[in-house]
């Protein structure tokens, strides 16, 4: 093939079917080095955080009936791209190659003389089933499948598809894009010899959190989808192994299915919280509130630093704070046998944990996860004329160093880290409010309850939150929470991100 000199490349990248977690890592890999990346309507958004900052996103459409941009404009836009030495990533849902269109725009690559690959995706007929729990096949049922387009080239004048050797020659069908005309493959699968009782599945936003599926059989089902609403996108499935739906469905019994649920965490430290909410069913909507930065003024905790031989304890409040000093520690040229006299106490487990990847333990830690239980553990251990070291956020709550100041203790606070609002798509999260799709947000810490109600319009912000359940990580929080006039409806008996997952799960079981 031949290349002009100035040329980039086109990867025609499988998206998958809708859980981003479905796409390769080839996929992924090709997003990431993408100088463009032009997607369509069923490619999951959240396929879209792996592309560059500097990247250039193009949205074209590709929803059935209304295209942003029709395909002829696509090919001409991604050759264009590429001729001005543009590596392009085209994210397609499902695959390329199946009912796709990407061999189109392979062909259209070629006769440009653009280079490029083609990288497969999980078709909906495979992902869509499996999360319905359907296999389309099984030794017991059927050893051959087909797949067929439901929605043909409107401009052809007859059909390709050979209705006799469908109804009669094949176990299992699967059908896209081809819920608007069900009644007519319903029909024309019985007029040409397939059973009217046969089972049929319609499966809606397959392998999202959105996913419904209705069964039936060919004499039934096109009623029961009008009742049920089922529009596209949807898959068909035709064939007795619909019947192991019954026993072997599990995506659909998750317990925060179709739950949208927004998660303030700061984005780097969200992951956690979203894998657990995901796995259970829901939708997470991210809309990081606060960023974690170095302190503005790094002076202070340089000096506590340089000075560690004159204190005897070391406390942590969080994890943050075990992260930013042992990070500050480490540019000093120190490393953490700096640390090797010191005594510590730790907020919680996430904390200690954090600690410990560091290579210490903890010598305390509380049984409740709030100041006033550090405090209420330092009881029992004399700290009277003993110097303690207090890396924590900017503008901490003041209960701890006043309590061991009071026990005795010299307390040096210093700020390891400042919390700061963070920049998000406010426009997004208040139309989204505003059109009912949010049943909750989620808050774990104060500083993620205040830039929150920020980001909200002050005469609007409780109307936009009615009827939104609020999940706190803590009574702190929820104090916050309720201080701003909220209703907290879900409070973690165990302040941690598992105890308020457990909240959750607890209050939706």
């Amino acid at each position: 093939m031949h290349n002009h000199p100035e040329a980039g490349k086109v990867y025609l990248v499988g998206a998958g079917p809708g859980d981003p977690g479905l796409i390769t890592v080839r996929g992924v890999d090709c997003i990431a080095r993408a100088d463009v990346v032009v997607y369509d309507y069923l490619a999951s958004p959240a396929l879209l955080a792996h592309a560059r900052p500097d990247a250039e996103l193009i949205y074209v459409g590709k929803k059935g009936g209304d295209h942003t941009l029709p395909q002829e404009g696509i090919n001409a836009l991604i050759v264009e791209k590429a001729r001005n030495g543009a590596v392009v990533a085209r994210l397609k849902g499902g695959d390329p190659f199946i009912f796709g269109r990407g061999g189109e725009e392979a062909e259209v690559l070629i006769a440009a003389g653009i280079a490029f690959e083609v990288i497969p995706g999980v078709t909906a007929a495979i992902g869509a089933s499996a999360y319905a729990g359907i296999p389309l096949t099984h030794r017991d049922f059927t050893s051959d499948v087909a797949f067929v387009t439901g929605h043909e080239d409107p401009t052809k004048t007859t059909s390709s598809v050979d209705w006799k050797a469908l109804a009669t020659g094949i176990g299992t069908l699967v059908f896209f894009m081809g819920v608007k005309n069900l009644p007519l493959i319903a029909a024309n699968l019985v007029e040409n010899g397939r059973p009217a009782d046969t089972p049929v599945a319609v499966i809606r936003w397959g392998t999202t959190p959105h996913q419904e599926t209705v069964t039936g059989t060919l004499d039934s089902i096109v009623e029961m989808v009008r009742k049920a609403g089922i529009k596209a996108p949807a898959i068909i499935i035709v064939g007795g192994v619909v019947k192991l739906r019954e026993s072997m469905q599990w995506f659909e019994k998750r317990p925060l299915l179709g739950q949208r649920i927004v998660v303030t965490r700061a984005r780097q430290q969200a992951s956690n919280l979203v894998q657990r909410l995901t796995e259970a069913g829901a939708e997470c909507v991210q809309c990081p509130t606060i960023k974690v930065v170095p302190p503005a003024d790094g002076a202070p905790l340089d000096r506590a630093i340089a000075d560690l031989d004159q204190y005897d304890w070391v406390v942590f409040t969080s994890v943050n704070g075990v992260g930013y000093f042992f990070r500050r520690l480490f540019e000093k040229g120190l490393d953490v046998r700096a640390l090797g006299h010191l005594k510590t106490a730790c907020i919680g487990p996430a904390t200690a944990a954090h600690l410990r990847s560091f290579g210490l333990g903890s010598d305390i830690i509380p049984t409740s996860y709030r100041a006033e239980s550090v405090v209420e553990a330092f009881v029992a251990t004399p700290v009277a004329g003993l110097k303690i070291l207090l890396p924590r956020a900017k503008e901490a709550r003041s209960v701890l160093p006043v309590e061991l100041t009071r026990m005795g203790a010299t307390v040096d606070e210093v700020t390891a880290y400042e919390t700061l609002q963070a920049q998000s798509d406010t426009d997004a999260l208040i139309k989204r409010l505003d059109a009912g799709t949010i049943d909750m947000v989620t808050f774990t810490s104060s500083s993620t309850v205040t830039n929150f109600h920020r980001m909200l319009p002050p005469d609007r912000a409780h109307q936009l939150m009615a009827g939104v359940s609020v999940a706190s990580i803590g009574p702190i929080t929820s104090q916050t929470a309720r201080d701003l006039g909220y209703t907290v409806t879900i409070e973690a008996e165990d302040f941690t991100i598992d105890g308020l997952v457990k909240a959750i799960l607890h209050a939706r079981g």
